[in-house]
């Protein structure tokens, strides 16, 4: 039956029925007669075509419609599978070719599945150390399949002529690469201003590269669009980026509505480096799907989290599949009827060694470990695989370091590290170090029982370059004043709850908290350690020589920032004079070399004695047990929360005091009103 057979169908059959109604002696005037009929019809008309007719409304358009979505985020350089420990078990994980083949797998099922990358693809193995000049990421992503990535905070490590380098070498490639969306660059604003010249540089690499605020991507007979978003932590995090950003939900829903009134798209997802916190205040992509409830897919970078369950607000999901490839996150939705989208399943998809390598990829991976041996590695005397201790040990994980708050022994290692290269190196004598310090920022991997390899050293402290545009932080010297001493304790026991890369691991260096104490306060005892272990106490006043890298000298800032200004330190040099660029602090040889954390890492481990005669290096059992160099004092007896307060706690208590006296005071007049009321009323 066609439509205007229904329609004609319609007619009669109302016309009647209304003359039907004549027929039972109910008057209806003609005029009205003739009105109600039309109205009648034209009602019936219009909810027919609502349901049959090829060109019904938007809403109902696409009911039904389904969508396979694979995605990774905070895959940092982890091109290749690796060994690590996971819950006190050894286990070997992720890689791009087993990747690959998960994601062939699904295609398999459904070609048009769109996959996706929520940023800090780079920075966490040796393969970083191309980045700059071969874009092996970006380029392993387009292998993948990889249809839209975004920019994370790790990206700008290299420092804005690195970032630039890898995207247009990546465009330069001739490879498939992934498209590149972030709608929250303040380009307005740098404008106003007159960008500089890393701006400049970075804004025409953004050009060569083709990054835009949203892309539409057409998967069979669907169009969806795919906008990026960078967070407020992670630009905290970038202490290298020279861009100005826009709060990420106001610029995102700019960039929604753009969508929505010049696209015809089925879906609209975002991927975004802002990730997930348990503090809803904190929890930037929760924040976003509050704010832009149109978006019907976060994927959810940054924080490393992995999400078993997706995070709904409104229509909006928050999915997230942890850090370094471990899992390949996996979900498949279908459209409703109000046009917006639900989850059918949702899964993260384990990378481990049931699953097969595809061959061709891991071949492409392999032809790029082989660069970085010839092109980075050599420069160190070093080869990727050549052992430089054996371990015995078992170590505390890096997540164990952001995580749990006390001394874990795998800080404890590479503090020692950075102590013994500074005194051993080839470089120009001055004070002894009294301190060195690591922070859990920078430590991304653990070592495992057997061989320790040079890639697991860089592994495990990857990050960064230096000013002279080689890759791997270099160590900074520094002097800090024992009350600064004093307050880098402080920052440890009551900041780093709120910002867990602040945690810190010393070598030298001595101290006690109690969790429970007034808010910076907590410590309760901090002394230096010489040679022999013995304890030696910290004159305020005195300076005290401080090995870190350099980017935790960077970040002294941003912890200032967090502590609003209360807790902060100037590092200074020798003289005392106060530092104003860290990056004159950096630590050279005689041939003017920068010492790398992490080859500093690796000496150490070369230099350890062989214990059982084998030609290999053994990592002592002395770091399997705590050496008391933080110690968590878990009191509540009132005398330990109260005893040796200092001028922070007093200010507090104070504060607390004076607040409480105003309220009783109110309470006290409020009281007496009512009273005079109440006498009032009675006479």
């Amino acid at each position: 039956m066609t439509m205007n057979t229904i329609i004609s169908a319609i007619k009669s059959m109302h016309v009647k029925s209304l003359q039907g109604i004549q027929g039972q002696g109910i008057p209806l005037p003609r005029h009205r007669f003739r009105t109600a009929v039309l109205s009648l019809c034209t009602a019936v008309l219009f909810l027919l075509a609502s349901v049959l007719s090829p060109g019904a409304a938007a809403p109902t358009d696409g009911a039904g419609k389904q969508t396979d979505i694979l995605f990774l985020h905070d895959t940092h350089s982890h091109l290749n599978s690796f060994l690590t420990v996971e819950n006190g078990t050894e286990v070997t994980l992720g890689g791009f070719a087993r990747i690959k083949t998960l994601i062939s797998q699904t295609k398999e099922r459904n070609p048009d599945a769109l996959v996706l990358d929520a940023g800090d693809f780079s920075m966490g193995t040796l393969v970083q150390t191309i980045f700059h000049t071969d874009a092996p990421e970006l380029r392993m992503l387009g292998a993948l399949g990889c249809d839209v990535t975004t920019l994370g905070n790790h990206e700008f490590d290299y420092r804005s002529s690195g970032l630039a380098g890898a995207l247009q070498a990546a465009a330069g490639s001739g490879e498939p690469v992934p498209a590149m969306v972030l709608c929250n660059i303040d380009w307005e604003t740098m404008e106003a201003e007159g960008l500089t010249p890393d701006q400049q540089l970075l804004r025409d690499a953004f050009d060569t590269y083709g990054m835009k605020d949203y892309v539409v991507v057409t998967k069979g007979d669907l169009r969806i669009a795919v906008l990026g978003t960078f967070g407020i932590d992670s630009l905290a995090c970038a202490p290298t980026c020279v861009l100005k950003f826009k709060d990420a939900a106001e610029a995102a829903s700019a960039v929604v509505k753009e969508i929505k009134e010049n696209e015809n798209v089925d879906m609209i997802v975002c991927v975004s480096h802002s990730g997930t916190s348990q503090d809803p205040k904190k929890s930037e992509d929760e924040i976003l799907a509050r704010a832009v409830p149109d978006i019907d897919l976060i994927i959810s970078g940054h924080t490393h989290t992995a999400l078993h369950q997706p995070i709904r607000h409104g229509n909006t999901y928050i999915v997230s599949c942890g850090e370094y490839g471990k899992n390949l996150g996996s979900l498949s939705m279908t459209q409703m009827s109000d046009g917006r989208w639900r989850v059918d399943s949702y899964a993260l998809l384990p990378v481990t060694e049931a699953v097969s390598a595809d061959g061709p990829t891991q071949e492409k991976i392999d032809s790029l470990l082989e660069k970085v041996d010839s092109g980075y590695l050599a420069d160190f005397g070093y080869g990727r695989k050549q052992v430089l201790a054996r371990n015995s040990v078992p170590f505390a994980t890096s997540s164990d370091l952001y995580e749990i708050h006390t001394e874990h022994n795998l800080g404890s290692l590479l503090a020692d590290a950075f102590a013994y290269t500074v005194e051993h190196a080839d470089i120009p004598r001055g004070a002894p170090v009294d301190v060195a310090i690591v922070p859990s920022g920078c430590v991304r991997d653990t070592f495992a029982t057997g061989d320790i390899t040079v890639e697991d050293v860089f592994n495990a402290y990857s990050l960064g370059i230096g000013l002279d545009g080689v890759p791997g932080y270099p160590l900074i010297s520094i002097y800090l004043t024992g009350e600064e001493l004093r307050t880098g304790a402080e920052i440890d026991a009551s900041v780093s709850d709120f910002m867990g890369a602040a945690r810190l691991y010393l070598s030298g260096f001595h101290f006690s908290f109690n969790p429970h104490r007034i808010l910076l306060n907590k410590v309760t005892d901090c002394y230096l350690t010489d040679e022999a272990g013995g304890r030696t106490e910290i004159e305020d006043d005195k300076l005290y020589h401080i090995v870190c890298d350099l980017y935790s000298g960077q970040m002294l800032g941003a912890v200032t920032d967090v502590s609003y200004g209360i807790l902060s330190v100037q590092p200074k040099f020798a003289d005392g004079t106060p530092i104003e660029n860290i990056e004159d602090a950096i630590i050279r040889t005689a041939d003017g070399k920068e010492i790398k954390a992490w080859a500093a890492i690796a000496g150490y481990l070369e230099s350890l004695p062989d214990k059982d005669g084998d030609g290999i290096p053994d990592v002592p059992q002395s770091y399997a047990s705590p050496e008391g160099r933080k110690v968590v004092v878990d009191s509540r007896a009132i005398g330990d929360l109260l005893k040796g307060l200092n001028k922070y706690a007093v200010a507090i208590i104070a504060a607390a005091v004076l607040i409480l006296a105003l309220v009783i005071l109110l309470l006290v007049l409020i009281v007496k009103l009512i009273r005079k009321q109440i006498r009032k009323r009675r006479k």
